[in-house]
């Protein structure tokens, strides 16, 4: 019986015609040149958009000052937090308390937004003068609330030039600020002490409500006294030529005079940083000692004072806590 012939021909030509329908369905339409270049712009535009937020910074907090209690100013504009302030505990300034009661309450009546002074503490080397702005800073805030804390921003004696940047961004805060210079003069024709008299009281913004200036200086009108002969000798009018840079130190309203100590203030000095560091020793060899060290240096202060402390503690093992 003959095989019926394969229809191979048929099937073939049906598939290829199947294949030819589905790939004509499911082709698209080629785009006109008008769609092309809108495509194009749009990823162009959805890149940019991409690139530039990722570039932009991140949204800063409203205040950002509740991190820490004090800061380190910058001239770029840069506030660096400073977790632990070095510094001495009050009880331990002897020698001025006088200037100490008048400091602190001048502080404390700031910090409770209520008049006060900026502050010129003027005087004898190593007397306590930063060492005091510090507790000072430190004795106001024992008992205050976190949202009610004093905040305590040091800017360089060289950065004085910025200050108005510094004032511009304080200005606005919730806190109450300190803002400190230590070591504050003006040599030869530095003129950057006219941003601080600005900023003391003679800009037309001035100075901001929650903000308040100490510095210290062993200059009681912040620039030599060579400075202000030279500029009285030279000058057409001498009275006017400095009049300028000597008000400068005028614009404090509170003023407090740091003295050299007395032998007997200066032992009391080294006697209560013994105390307080629990440093052992006979009273007659360490007043012995202590004398003869402050005859080696030459002077009697709270600075020699507390290195003679130092040298005594090391030398008997004494390990001095914070």
């Amino acid at each position: 019986m003959a095989k019926k012939p394969r229809k191979t021909g048929a099937r073939t030509a049906h598939k290829a015609a199947s294949a030819k329908t589905r790939t004509a369905a499911t082709k698209r339409p080629a785009a006109s040149p008008k769609q092309d270049t809108a495509e194009r712009i749009a990823r162009a535009l959805e890149g940019i958009a991409a690139h530039l937020s990722a570039a932009a910074p991140s949204a800063a907090p409203a205040d950002p000052f509740g991190s820490a209690d004090a800061f380190v100013w910058h001239p770029n504009g840069r506030l660096s937090p400073v977790p632990h302030v070095s510094r001495v505990d009050i009880g331990l300034l002897k020698g001025i308390e006088r200037m100490r009661d008048i400091l602190i309450e001048n502080t404390e009546r700031f910090a409770d937004g209520l008049p006060a002074n900026n502050a010129l503490l003027w005087g004898a080397r190593g007397m306590g003068k930063s060492s005091l702005v510090k507790a000072a800073h430190a004795n106001i805030n024992l008992n205050r609330k976190p949202a009610d804390r004093l905040k305590l921003i040091e800017i360089h004696r060289e950065d004085i030039e910025s200050l108005p940047l510094l004032m511009e961004m304080l200005r606005n805060s919730s806190f109450h600020f300190i803002v400190f210079c230590d070591d504050l003069s003006f040599d030869g024709n530095d003129a950057s002490y006219k941003s601080l008299k600005a900023v003391l009281e003679g800009g037309i913004e001035g100075r901001p409500d929650n903000v308040i200036l100490y510095a210290t200086s062993n200059r009681r009108h912040l620039l030599a006294r060579e400075m202000i002969e030279n500029e009285r000798s030279t000058a057409i009018n001498p009275g006017e030529a400095v009049e300028e840079k000597v008000s400068l130190s005028d614009r404090f309203g509170l003023w407090l005079g740091f003295h050299r100590c007395s032998q007997d203030e200066y032992l009391a000095m080294v006697k209560g940083y013994c105390s307080h560091f629990g440093i052992k020793i006979d009273e007659a060899e360490l007043e012995r000692e202590a004398l003869e060290w402050s005859t080696t240096r030459g002077s009697r202060s709270g600075r020699v004072a507390w290195q003679f402390t130092q040298e005594l503690a090391g030398r008997l093992g004494v390990r001095m806590r914070a």
